[in-house]
């Protein structure tokens, strides 16, 4: 079975700790800007059909500098927290919560973390980012990148 897909079967009832290991096209994410395995710490609790999963995925990003354009590695690290039951209920209730991310619902054999992961890495991305927090950009100019000193334009126009 895939990585983040936990075997229900497999847990003891009460705390289990568990270590996931998987690739960016585990989670459908894009290869190209999470070249690295994909890191999972988890404590997982069963309580009988209930099931709270609570830790920190972990990876490295290939992003885009917002300000020079060059290439970097960031590393990120989000917090996976869900609550999930056993399905039996009502359906629209059960697509409802799961919706509102209030709950998931498991099928009693495996519980899918794959969406999970990949969000709390997703939300963890900076909006706009930066290679360095002094990255000077590019002149807006001729395009010369600031940081390796200053262009021969001088930045007129």
């Amino acid at each position: 079975m895939s990585a983040f897909v936990i075997q229900l079967a497999a847990l003891a009832g009460g705390l289990n700790r568990l270590e996931e290991r998987a690739l960016a096209a585990d989670l459908e994410l894009e290869e190209s800007q999470w070249p690295g395995t994909i890191f999972g710490a988890l404590t997982v609790e069963r309580t009988g059909e209930r099931v709270a999963v609570r830790g920190q995925v972990r990876a490295v990003a290939q992003l885009e500098c917002g300000r020079c354009l060059v290439t970097f590695e960031q590393p990120v690290e989000g917090d996976l927290t869900l609550y999930a039951d056993r399905s039996g209920g009502s359906l629209g209730l059960e697509r409802e919560l799961e919706d509102d991310h209030a709950m998931r619902f498991h099928d009693g054999r495996r519980l899918d973390l794959r969406g999970a992961a990949r969000e709390a890495l997703l939300v963890e991305l900076p909006i706009t980012p930066r290679c360095r927090e002094e990255c000077r950009g590019l002149c807006p100019t001729c395009g010369a990148d600031l940081n390796q000193g200053p262009c021969d334009c001088g930045g007129r126009e």
